[in-house]
């Protein structure tokens, strides 16, 4: 019988093993593309470029059967607390499942309390977007601020960059980061008066966004005075703390301890997103979420997206020792997507303890770096390409344009399909000589540049492409990459639902502050005392 170890090890004997390159797979596994490409939700996830044959292919399969990734999955649709450490359930599929969905957070039904938040959502946002709910003067919102950091920052950013219309009738800007800047340059040339603010922190005791809602309700109230306390919504788990800030009582919107923040998007965290976008968008986001959610619920594991996407993954980074990853969107709007997938990945598997907190047995999260092409193409895929570390890329593609020249996207589209293309098949140091040669180019000269124009190719890629970005694609490829970081760290043994790692650096923080606002100094190593001294 095929034990977790042993299928471990199988893995990682076949991707060491020799070996054909990706390339020539194809002519001696005519069958390839039909084993190695699937799709869901409306999207195409073509695998076929991944460095493993359909036999390594089989061997992954069989490490996601023995590790029991479907008993995993019913375990987390079922509710139960999968985030170990904090005895909590990981519900997020609830809060894009259609009305009438029954889900349980170990044992007590949320779904009504789900559908009636949506309900309060769709009816602010439509009142917002009427004219109907107004500010302290009387006037229409025109603008939103939202405030929020993490996952709190990076879904709400990435959706509305990705659906924003190119005239929007509300403004959505956001301030994330402390640095005093970035609130300055999210109220530029705002209206207080036709300003909503929407606070997003899930304790309401996030020190940053805090401080930088304390800079935005100043900014309201020596505007409009006491009564611009009208233009402040909080979306919080703490709805206590958010009216105690100030927020009226009924414009503070709730989500639960089983919504993890970086999986919030579908729940009132989104609620920004619903307001400027039309509720209607927002719903059509939940929905492409749902279509996911049922495709990797109910398809066998031969042909699951995000299964199969978590063991391309794998096959990488533990079977082949490639710690990094590079994620390129070929579509400027979603340019951010890259930055979404770090905190997803890196703060849910980047662990080096199992849940039963010992040592972990494999190396865990890729590092995920990228940005959107053809933009990265003139800064880091000379490293893809020629670089002495051989880093996997997923492409991200769209079929149809949006807006704008239609034969812009047409030159978009050949080249993700030819850096993807080139990546795989390289050119060799004799195609480059006979190049030279033929240009009449000395054998010396050649001798230098053969060698600097050669293409080692062999590098691994997978390519995701939906037909149009719609608000259902983007929900069907951000709910993919949740199942996929799910799929990864049941395979890992570790909890992908928490994040022990972010708490360190802020308690510390929290003990400098005292120091830099004139407390008494502290106990620090040499270079952390000079630096304190230096700033205070």
């Amino acid at each position: 019988m095929t034990t977790p170890q042993s299928a471990w090890k199988n893995l990682k004997n076949a991707a060491v093993a020799a070996r054909d390159p990706i390339s020539g797979l194809f002519a001696i596994e005519p069958d390839r593309l039909d084993k190695l490409v699937v799709e869901a939700a409306g999207l195409r996830i073509d695998l076929s470029k991944q460095p493993w044959s359909l036999g390594d292919f089989d061997t992954a399969l069989t490490l996601a059967k023995v590790c029991d990734v479907e008993a995993a999955r019913n375990r987390l649709w079922a509710g139960k607390p999968v985030n170990s450490s904090e005895h909590r359930a990981a519900l997020h599929m609830a809060l894009r499942a259609p009305d009438g969905a029954d889900f349980e957070a170990d044992g007590v039904p949320v779904s009504r309390d789900v559908e009636a938040t949506r309900n309060a959502m769709r009816a602010f946002s439509e009142a917002v977007r009427s004219g109907a709910k107004t500010g302290a003067t009387g006037k229409p919102f025109t603008a939103i601020v939202h405030i929020g950091i993490g996952g709190s920052d990076l879904g709400p950013r990435l959706v509305w960059e990705a659906l924003r219309p190119l005239n929007p009738g509300i403004k959505l800007r956001f301030a994330a980061n402390v640095d005093p800047s970035e609130t300055a340059l999210a109220l530029a040339g705002l209206d207080p008066a036709q300003t909503l603010v929407v606070v997003v922190s899930k304790t309401f005791t996030t020190q940053e966004t805090l401080a930088n809602a304390e800079v935005v309700r100043a900014w309201l109230r020596a505007a409009l005075g006491s009564e611009s306390d009208a233009h402040l919504v909080a979306v919080s788990a703490a709805p206590t703390l958010a009216q105690a800030f100030g927020v009226p009582a009924d414009q503070v919107f709730g989500f639960w301890d089983w919504v993890g923040g970086r999986y919030s998007i579908w729940s009132a965290v989104g609620l920004s997103c619903a307001i400027a976008l039309g509720y209607d968008v927002f719903q059509r986001l939940l929905d492409g979420g749902a279509t996911m959610d049922e495709h990797f619920r109910r398809t066998p594991l031969l042909q699951n997206a995000p299964v199969l996407l978590a063991l391309a993954h794998i096959f990488n980074r533990d079977g082949l020792d490639r710690p990094l990853r590079a994620v390129i969107p070929y579509a400027a709007r979603l340019r951010l997507f890259p930055s979404f997938l770090q905190q997803l990945e890196m703060e849910s598997n980047g662990k080096r303890v199992d849940q039963q907190g010992q040592p972990v047995a494999h190396a865990t999260a890729a590092s995920v770096f990228g940005d959107a092409g053809t933009n990265g193409q003139h800064a880091f895929f000379q490293m893809l390409h020629q670089g002495t570390d051989v880093i996997p890329v997923d492409f991200v593609a769209v079929a149809r344009a949006g807006e704008g020249e239609p034969a812009n996207h047409t030159i978009l589209l050949a080249n993700v399909i030819a850096q993807a293309q080139a990546l795989m098949t390289g050119r060799s140091e004799a195609e480059v000589r006979e190049e030279l040669t033929a240009k009449g180019l000395p054998a010396a000269e050649i001798d230098v540049l053969a060698p600097q124009r050669t293409f080692p190719g062999d590098r691994p890629s997978s390519f995701i492409l939906m037909e149009a970005l719609t608000p259902e694609t983007l929900g069907a490829l951000i709910a993919l990459h949740e199942h996929k970081v799910f799929v990864e760290g049941v395979l890992w043994g570790i909890n992908s639902f928490d994040q022990w790692g972010v708490e360190l650096g802020k308690s510390l923080a929290t003990k400098i502050l005292a120091e830099l606002q004139g407390g008494a100094p502290g106990i620090h190593d040499p270079s952390t005392a000079a630096l304190v001294a230096r700033l205070k």
